[in-house]
């Protein structure tokens, strides 16, 4: 075929032989919508990493298995409403991404992918999966935010590497007990279901860490009780010993083959339950209080931001840590791998007294100095080292997938601005979505935090991200001080409103407001300043 008519972009994909090839955007989307996918994108036979995201893509061609050297295949963000089953042909791909798209069913061809260790299919409207009984690499399978009405079929013993499941927001109306079969399942959310009754054998699931059940009509007031607000460990300790499993019996010995005499930890948990309330006090916004500035360049960019400031913060080293890794949780959990949202955290006291400027700068205009780097880059420069970098360890690696920062680079791919976050002195303090300034980066001495949430999609994403974050902050007792001295049992978080307004002054946002951090949860009471 010749490539006479072919997009540019395909043209030098072919001439210069690239095994990587990314297209994503408003001017692909046009293109696309102008004539359809090139058709000559299916003749690059050498790609290993396809990616084609944010357009107006509703179904891919029949011709998507020609790419049979593709490892990694991400589709997300799109229109797509069809998977053709000669996906089967793509016998080397170990990634598949076909995220916020509006599937509505699957080929039987999807479980015949036995290199495939990465499956998201999150927020579509899908209602089943094909059996995944010989996908036997698979490790990551994702169908959040579907219609599912019933668990997946992925519960057998021949998934040794199946790690974590998320099937959270869905209709699922219990969990199989057959889930015990897999032996190296470690995290499995089913959070916002329809769950009333917990299986004693999900307890049978030896390397289980993380067990998210919030969200569900559980029938069990205790259970419910610690699912809000105790931590995985203890939720699977009362499911081992109170939650009956199908033939009837009930879990009576510890790991270690005694019998259990002492009122386990779980249940201690539940008898203070009733009296355990953690406290979050709003302060409103004060003409101290920094304004956050909203100017004409980010409209088309990256136009959605919110932020509060969090007092009297106080942290351990163990807490702190605990801190980071919750960020990094999120971001690859409410915040869709940061396509939804990005959170960033600042110490206030590092940020140049006065109002911020939310905006846009030409990536070669942008500097800033990058959390863990010692120089200053611009964005241009920034981008250009990550890729190289990234780049590297892959060939070092051996592997086909980006990681850390590097993985979030393709959502700043094409963009002709880059989004920041500037301080009083007009020094970049945050580029979102990839990284913090190292000047105003968090340590455990810092005692008030600035968080910033930003998003290409909506205010209302921003706002949510951030009653999540508070919530699990105090939750956790992270930077939290206690209620009373030497109290472990319930904390105290202070957060400050913060306004964003545009140029001319006029309201846009004020986070936390009066319809925001309105918890279901009986256990954070909220105060706010009149």
């Amino acid at each position: 075929m010749t490539l006479d008519n072919s997009w540019h972009v395909i043209k030098t994909a072919a001439a210069e032989n690239k095994h990587e090839l990314v297209l994503s955007g408003p001017s692909i989307s046009e293109l696309i919508q102008k004539r359809g996918i090139d058709k000559s994108l299916f003749n690059l036979q050498h790609l290993n990493y396809l990616n084609i995201t944010q357009t107006c893509l509703q179904e891919i061609s029949e011709e998507i298995g020609q790419l049979q050297n593709l490892t990694t295949l991400v589709l997300h963000s799109n229109e797509i409403s069809k998977i053709p089953g000669t996906i089967e042909k793509l016998e080397k791909l170990k990634i598949l991404d076909c995220s916020r798209n509006i599937l509505t069913s699957l080929p039987d061809e999807i479980g015949n992918l036995p290199q495939l260790t990465t499956m998201n299919l999150n927020s579509n409207l899908l209602t089943s999966l094909p059996t995944q009984i010989k996908n036997v690499k698979l490790t990551v399978l994702d169908l959040s935010n579907n219609q599912f009405e019933v668990f997946p079929d992925v519960c057998y013993s021949e998934l040794t590497h199946l790690t974590e499941i998320y099937v959270n927001g869905n209709l699922i109306k219990e969990i199989p007990v057959t889930i015990n079969q897999l032996p190296s399942l470690k995290i499995v959310n089913v959070a916002s279901n329809l769950i009333s009754v917990i299986p004693g054998e999900i307890a049978d699931c030896n390397k289980l860490k993380e067990l998210d059940l919030k969200g569900n009509p559980l029938i069990d007031k205790r259970l419910s009780k610690l699912v809000d607000q105790c931590h995985s460990k203890q939720v699977l300790e009362y499911i081992k010993l109170h939650c009956r499993k199908q033939d009837g019996s009930i879990n009576t010995k510890s790991k270690k083959g005694k019998k259990v005499q002492k009122l386990s930890e779980s249940e201690n948990n539940a008898n203070i339950m009733d009296d355990l309330t953690h406290t979050l006090k709003v302060l409103k916004v004060t003409n101290d209080t920094p304004v956050i500035k909203i100017t004409k360049y980010v409209k088309n960019i990256r136009p959605y931001i919110a932020a509060c400031i969090v007092r009297n913060m106080s942290f351990t080293e163990d807490t702190f840590k605990k801190f980071i890794q919750l960020q990094t949780k999120l971001h690859d959990g409410i915040c869709e791998k940061r396509n939804a949202a990005t959170i960033a955290t600042h110490d206030l006291k590092l940020i140049t007294p006065g109002d911020l400027t939310y905006t846009a700068k030409l990536p070669n205009e942008l500097e800033i100095k990058p959390l863990m780097r010692n120089k200053v880059y611009t964005g241009s420069a920034l981008f250009q080292q990550l890729q190289t970098e990234a780049d590297n360890l892959r060939k070092e690696k051996k592997r086909n997938v980006y990681s850390g920062i590097h993985k979030y680079l393709y959502l700043l791919e094409g963009k002709p601005m880059f989004p920041c976050l500037l301080d009083a002195s007009e020094q970049v303090i945050s580029f979102p979505p990839i990284t913090n300034s190292d000047i105003t980066k968090m340590s455990m001495n810092t005692q008030a935090m600035l968080i910033e949430v930003t998003s290409a999609a909506s205010y209302q994403i921003c706002r949510n991200i951030l009653d999540q974050f508070l919530k699990e902050i105090i939750t956790l007792g992270l930077g939290c001080l206690s209620e009373q001295e030497n109290a472990s049992t319930y904390n105290k978080l202070v957060v400050e409103q913060v306004k964003v307004v545009d140029m001319e002054g006029n309201m846009k946002l004020l986070y936390p407001s009066r319809v925001d951090l309105n918890f279901a949860e009986n256990f954070i009471t909220v105060l706010r300043e009149i």
